[in-house]
């Protein structure tokens, strides 16, 4: 064997190496234990632990009425609630309810933040509710939702 033809195959080999683990069958495969991928209530279940999410005004939750692009989709969340050592937001969630997956983004915060804010963007596949629930150092859940119709989908 000569170099050449070693370096050649040493090459072929490495790149069926990083293609082979890519192609996969997930489609067919059950999905593991402790998967992120949730239905809104399993998502809802799994961030409040059962209890029940209080609509409140506290919670500003600002996304467009309309979304040309689904792909894109501002989300702003700000919690009006002091952040105090003994009283504060603990973390700031948002849910879609007709997503594959529900579960947008959780952002745990302490009272060093100061304010309870999140500014980020969401893909949304068609027009649905976005469900922002902030959790709170006492064990409560306060909730906020607005539906957004989306124009062009984003998750297609």
């Amino acid at each position: 064997m000569q170099r050449r033809d070693f370096l050649r195959n040493l090459g072929v080999g490495a790149a069926g190496a990083v293609i082979l683990p890519s192609v996969s069958f997930a489609a067919d495969a059950p999905k593991p234990k402790g998967s992120n991928v949730l239905s809104y209530k399993d998502a809802l279940k799994a961030v409040t632990g059962g209890k029940t999410a209080e609509v409140s005004a506290k919670v500003n939750l600002k996304v467009p009425e309309i979304a040309e692009n689904g792909a894109v989709v501002p989300v702003t969340v700000e919690i009006d609630y002091p952040m105090t050592d003994s009283n504060y937001v603990k973390a700031i969630h948002v849910l879609t309810e007709k997503n594959a997956n529900s579960r947008c983004i959780d952002v745990h915060l302490s009272p060093a933040n100061g304010k309870a804010m999140l500014a980020t963007r969401v893909k949304l596949g068609e027009t649905q509710e976005i469900v922002a629930i902030a959790e709170l150092s006492n064990g409560t859940f306060l909730m906020a939702s607005q539906s957004v119709k989306v124009t062009i989908g984003g998750c297609g």
